[in-house]
């Protein structure tokens, strides 16, 4: 059996979570998925304990809640949700701005925060790149200043696969450099084109990216495709194949 387990992100089915959770969860249970990453778990206007029991009855948990950057108070009350879903990670994306090293450096010492109310409350948060952190700035990057600036204790990286690749860097090689640092996944592939993949079915070397994740520390691997032009139902049944078929998860 793996050691890993595999998720799916809600954001490929859109809104359609908010209006038809039940259906949602059907599909992403039948493709073969451990467990869910959404935003605000209760932002459809159902309960967090209908959320948790529907969840229940299709043998899914919630792996982490993913937000932006926020005020003190809107991180609050995404620890809330974290805990209130019975989730051990908040995946949080972007830094208020990302014009100089500067917003990196303002956005270290909030994270820094909210990282130590996130470990106190038995939660790890996870900053979630995007290709824009791999911009050069004379002679280093935006991630590279984030992860110097930020404790390891309370802020660890939620590394995107699709993501480096888009930013210039190698996943594999990125995921060994700090592997220190991540404590959670989120695949994706890159097509030809550039756009974004099913996992397995793009231009990124699986072998490779999977023989760095064995080095790190995760529990999950979380399928957080952003758009497909297919069904959402095929796309994600598509990754989570490769995933269990090939890679052996």
């Amino acid at each position: 059996m793996s050691k890993y387990k595999v998720g799916c992100h809600f954001i490929i089915y859109g809104d359609r979570p908010s209006n038809d959770l039940p259906g949602v969860l059907t599909e992403i249970s039948a493709a073969g998925y451990d467990g869910i990453e959404t935003g605000d778990p209760t932002a459809g206007g159902r309960s967090i304990e209908e959320v948790n029991g529907l969840l229940s009855s299709h043998n899914l948990v919630t792996a982490g809640v993913h937000t932006g950057y926020g005020s003190p108070e809107h991180f609050d009350g995404m620890i809330k949700a974290a805990e209130a879903a019975g989730c051990g990670y908040l995946m949080v994306s972007g830094v208020g701005g990302n014009d100089s090293l500067d917003d990196y450096e303002r956005a270290a010492e909030v994270f820094n925060e909210v990282g130590r109310r996130c470990n106190n409350a038995g939660i790890k948060l996870c900053y979630h790149n995007h290709n824009w952190e791999f911009k050069d700035f004379g002679g280093t990057t935006g991630i590279v200043k984030l992860y110097e600036s930020t404790d390891p204790q309370y802020v660890h990286a939620c590394v995107d696969t699709y993501w480096v690749k888009s930013g210039g860097d190698d996943p594999a090689e990125f995921l060994m450099r700090y592997a220190h640092r991540v404590a959670y996944l989120h695949f994706k592939d890159m097509n030809p084109d550039g756009s974004f993949g099913e996992v397995g079915h793009g231009i990124l070397d699986w072998e490779a990216i999977m023989r760095a994740v064995d080095e790190v520390d995760v529990e999950w691997l979380m399928v957080e495709q952003d758009r497909t032009d297919k069904a959402p139902n095929d796309s994600i049944t598509m990754s989570c194949r490769f995933m269990r078929d090939v890679l052996n998860l």
